[in-house]
């Protein structure tokens, strides 16, 4: 039975959008986007959802905890579960905190790093090989309480998706651009609508069936 790991942000987690701080809300398992994705795939395969929100590709949050440093949690992740045949990787979003100081080349490099843990000699030998998928994530929208966090956050995400496109051939991985087919919520700029999680979900799964096949 092959198995998918999606490994990401609160987008992957299944977050709603916010309108106030401090709640956990949660989309169910028929909303999120993993959810779907494994639904497209059928019964056949495993979908492992690794999901945490405030993730970022490789910066130790001083708010949120060093604990959201993406390196380190994707270490954890491979090998925490496997052996795994598809990873793919939608992160991004949370580098964009304008206490990351961030650049379209910044956040590029922190996905590399992500990828050549990923690609490793150590990683792919350890599930017997397995590809992975490169999602860059849709732009944020600097509006509603999460605003003053993601200053500047729309200028980045300009160049963003043609940088992670240009790595992910460079690194052999495949790519999707999800902000070709989606957008994040008018409501905080940052998370997704159910209809997003759904659009993504299916177009994930045909990502994957063409990595495979």
């Amino acid at each position: 039975m092959p198995t998918l790991l999606v490994y990401g942000d609160s987008n992957t987690h299944g977050t709603p959008p916010l309108t106030r701080r401090g709640v956990s809300d949660r989309y169910g398992t028929d909303v999120r986007w993993p959810s779907v994705t494994g639904a497209e795939l059928g019964p056949d395969w495993t979908v492992v959802d690794q999901g945490l929100p405030g993730r970022t590709t490789q910066f130790d949050d001083p708010v949120m905890g060093a604990h959201m440093n993406g390196q380190v949690g994707l270490r954890i992740a491979l090998q925490s579960h496997g052996p795994i045949d598809v990873l793919s990787i939608m992160l991004g979003t949370n580098d964009a905190k304008t206490r990351f100081a961030p650049t379209p080349q910044r956040v590029t490099a922190g996905m590399a790093g992500l990828l050549d843990i990923a690609l490793s000699e150590e990683m792919q030998s350890r599930h017997g090989g397995f590809a992975v998928l490169l999602v860059c994530p849709p732009a944020v929208v600097e509006t509603g309480i999460l605003a003053g966090e993601f200053m500047g956050a729309a200028d980045l995400f300009r160049d963003l998706p043609a940088r992670y496109e240009t790595l992910a051939k460079d690194r052999g991985a495949g790519y999707f651009d999800a902000g070709s087919i989606i957008a994040v919520s008018d409501i905080d700029g940052v998370h997704l609508e159910s209809d997003g999680h759904r659009a993504l979900g299916r177009a994930i799964a045909g990502e994957v069936r063409a990595l495979v096949n």
